[in-house]
């Protein structure tokens, strides 16, 4: 259950998880997730294979035929090898050490544009997932299996950081051809000007995934940046306080470190602790990441706000709002002259971060329910719709306030606690999402989100050794 608490910290539950090739080329059958390393992140894709890995030297003919007729090789077959196929050797002379050679990298390519194909459905038979949840998955289950084991401040290993670099500029490339269309003005060799028109990269991606990109590459070379380091960390052992960070609710565990996430390495410094400029290198390098942590969390935020709202998720709505904060809360944001979301917040008194979601959860569903019934009211028609949302007596609608207010309610919340889960809106989102474009741009924001979060908290817990083994001196 702790490892299913830290993977749940990032959000929904994928379709059938899709096969990932661990650095051997072996088949990850189950990657647990451990540690801070998912102690915040904003969705859920677990790694797991789908299927046993085939045999390459397995044949229906490794006993001789009792009639050994002669085979030919027909047109048909060499044209499926060429597409990849796995060949069944039927001849009757072939010896077990005389076989090709296999390219492991080029398996792997076939076997990841092949799930792309069947959307994570093995069988073929058309039931998988559309192409937006499958990229989303394989995005997702990547970080997983190259930074899901990695808890410490150092550099990742090469062979996985020249993965990582691989395998993302193959997923991004579908970007490349994802484009609109737009007018350009040219003039002909005689001077008659003609519109003519061209392609370019969707406005989206064009502006989103150079920063993200910038941002990949920040997030590793800070990491890079600890190869020589005045601390270090043992895998087992107690610290004199150790802070230990679970989303937006940190908390200082014992000296005996009694907490769940007992086997996480623990980094220490020496007696005197760390030196000026060991100090100094690790709070700039915190700094970086924060920063970079709030702008793939705006990125990810903006590109969720573009994403259309499930019909799924507008069906399970309550028919009433009131029903879905409460009493005592609808009492406050209707009869209240003022409303001021930060004292209801303090009022409700949140202990933890399961209280937090789940108000976050009420309060959404409860926007959107007045949201609906404000233009249920107007549905009038198109024009007699437009005038009435621009007039003063349509701002003093009870639905409309309500909705409004519960939406002031609800950028407080997460402005109080950013490291907060997605919510039920935004995992559902993602579950239908039908936009390749906004399905990269998503999950890759979302684990550099997660990456930088992990990277401010590990910086976080050596200084706060460092200052613990200074306050002892």
């Amino acid at each position: 259950m702790d490892n299913f608490k830290d993977l749940y910290g990032v959000g929904y539950q994928p379709s059938p998880p899709s096969l990932d090739q661990s650095l051997t080329g072996e088949t990850t059958l189950n990657s647990t997730l451990s540690g801070d390393s998912f102690a915040y992140c904003r969705t859920n894709s677990e790694v797991s294979a789908f299927s046993e890995p085939a045999d390459d030297n397995s044949s229906l003919s490794e006993t001789p035929s009792p009639v050994c007729w002669p085979i030919k090789k027909s047109p048909s077959q060499a044209i499926l090898s060429r597409l990849g196929m796995r060949q069944q050797k039927h001849f009757t002379n072939d010896k077990p050490g005389e076989q090709e050679p296999v390219d492991l990298e080029l398996e792997m390519m076939k076997e990841r544009f092949s799930k792309l194909l069947l959307g994570e459905d093995m069988s073929g038979s058309g039931k998988g997932v559309c192409t937006a949840v499958t990229i989303s998955n394989a995005i997702t289950n990547l970080y997983a299996s190259l930074f899901g084991q990695h808890l410490k401040l150092e550099p990742l290993h090469p062979e996985k950081k020249s993965m990582w670099k691989r395998e993302m500029n193959c997923l991004l490339s579908v970007c490349d051809y994802i484009v609109e269309f737009n007018p350009v003005a040219q003039n002909l060799q005689e001077g008659t000007p003609v519109e003519v028109m061209t392609s370019r990269p969707r406005l989206d991606i064009y502006i989103n995934l150079p920063a993200l990109r910038k941002l990949d590459a920040m997030l590793i070379d800070i990491l890079e940046s600890f190869k020589e380091t005045e601390f270090w960390y043992v895998e087992q052992g107690s610290m004199s306080g150790n802070s230990r960070h679970t989303g937006s609710f940190r908390r200082i565990a014992h000296p005996e470190r009694k907490e769940e996430k007992w086997w996480l390495p623990v980094p220490c410094v020496s007696p005197g602790g760390l030196s000026e400029k060991a100090r100094k290198h690790l709070r700039h390098k915190r700094d970086c990441a924060s920063q970079i942590h709030k702008a793939a969390m705006a990125i990810n935020g903006s590109i969720l706000a573009e994403m259309e709202i499930p019909d799924t998720y507008m069906a399970s709505l309550p028919k009433c709002g009131r029903a879905s904060i409460g009493d005592v809360m609808y009492r406050y944001m209707w009869t209240a002259d003022k409303f001021s979301p930060d004292y209801l917040l303090d009022c409700l008194n949140i202990n933890s971060e399961h209280e937090a979601l789940e108000l976050a959860d009420r309060v959404e569903a409860s926007m959107y329910t007045w949201r609906r019934k404000a233009c249920m009211s107007h549905s009038k028609s198109s024009w007699d719709m437009v005038k009435d949302l621009m007039s003063e007596t349509d701002r003093s609608d009870k639905n409309h306030v309500l909705a409004e207010r519960s939406e002031s309610l609800l950028f407080s919340l997460k402005q109080r606690y950013p490291e907060l889960s997605q919510t039920t809106l935004d995992t559902s989102k993602i579950q239908y999402n039908t936009d390749v474009g906004q399905a990269i741009l998503e999950s890759y924001s979302r684990v550099l989100e997660g990456l930088a979060f992990n990277i401010v908290a590990w910086t976080e817990d050596v200084l706060f050794v460092d200052k613990s083994m200074k306050n002892q001196n």
